[in-house]
């Protein structure tokens, strides 16, 4: 099998010849991470295109680059997106553009970040690379962490974007109306170019449990991701989709299922438990992720990670699973890491 029928039969339900694999649920730059002498295309199974962006957002991002990592702020591109919405974590003053805001008005005027023009052949041509190389294709929405919720919190803070939606629900409308519009348009130019897999997300959960209940995001959220995911299959009806949240979100797989979701992601293992998911919901949703606790990747050794790289294979089976870290790949981890986590899946 090729990389690409290895992540589509997964994310069907089916069982490719080796588990299928990936490094993350975006995109990663594995030529930066892997020495040159060991550097394969195949080192994953996935590769993700890339938007582009405005003149004056890739000037700034290649300023920030060479600062170190804030874990406050995430990676320098983070943190440049991040002054492209004014969205600043770091200055309590501008921590939350929207939090001061005192009527709908307000909400509705707000300048998002002006998009950059989505070049369908741009787009077509790097899902096109990516198909020869025997890749499947994937894409994440140029977004503020997230598709929804994300950057709805972000703007408002998040304080006020949950008495919003009890509150105020006409203000969580409005606001999430305007993000789910955003994503459609995005979503649609992915379908068009060809991608295989549409990377959605939000971190709607945190250790435990949900940052709110389900009944609300059944509300506010469900039928929003379900738009989104129908406007890209309207043009590509087959196309896989991934999920992303940290955290538990048990309460609503089932719901990811019925819009039409494919495969969930990170599934932490100290959060989530992957074989239980597997006993209640079956191979109606792939598993993507379910390698490491947050440290692991960092700080195990190598064989630490190939043991626990084989008792995910041993417990779960490589049906209805992409095997992947299920946590970003910071610079603080080994390659040597990597490798080995890459090793185990190839028996």
């Amino acid at each position: 099998m090729t990389g690409r029928e290895r992540i589509l039969t997964a994310l069907d339900g089916g069982t490719p010849d080796r588990p299928a694999r990936a490094l993350g649920f975006s995109r990663v730059r594995l030529r930066e991470i892997a020495p040159p002498d060991e550097y394969r295309e195949d080192l994953v199974d996935v590769q993700f295109v890339s938007f582009g962006e405005p003149e004056a957002d890739a000037k700034l991002r290649a300023l920030v680059r060479k600062y170190p990592y804030d874990t406050r702020l995430g990676t320098p591109e983070q943190a440049a997106n991040y002054h492209t919405w004014r969205y600043h974590p770091e200055t309590v003053r501008q921590r939350n553009p929207l939090a001061a805001a005192q009527s709908l008005r307000e909400l509705e005027e707000f300048a998002f970040p002006e998009p950059a023009p989505v070049a369908h052949e741009e787009l077509a041509t790097q899902v096109a690379e990516i198909h020869a190389l025997g890749l499947a294709a994937g894409g994440s929405l140029p977004h503020l962490g997230g598709e929804l919720f994300e950057p709805a919190w972000r703007l408002r803070g998040l304080e006020n974007l949950l008495l919003d939606m009890l509150e105020r629900p006409e203000w969580a409308d409005l606001l999430l109306d305007r993000l789910q519009a955003l994503a459609c348009a995005k979503a649609e130019a992915l379908a068009r170019a060809g991608a295989d897999v549409l990377s959605l997300g939000d971190d709607v959960g945190m250790p435990g449990g949900m940052l709110f209940g389900p009944e609300l995001w059944r509300e506010f959220f469900r039928p929003r991701m379900a738009a989104i995911i129908a406007s890209a299959r309207a043009h590509a009806p087959d196309m896989r989709v991934l999920y992303h949240s940290d955290g538990w979100i048990a309460p609503i797989i089932g719901d990811l299922i019925d819009i039409g979701v494919n495969a969930i992601n990170p599934v932490q293992p100290e959060h989530m438990d992957a074989a239980a998911i597997r006993r209640r919901h079956g191979t109606r949703i792939t598993l993507w992720g379910t390698v490491g606790h947050q440290n692991t990747l960092a700080h195990a050794t190598p064989d630490e990670i190939r043991a626990e790289v084989r008792r995910r294979l041993s417990e779960l089976g490589s049906e209805a699973l992409v095997i992947a870290p299920a946590y970003d790949i910071w610079p603080d981890v080994p390659w040597a890491n990597l490798r080995a986590f890459i090793e185990a899946t190839e028996g």
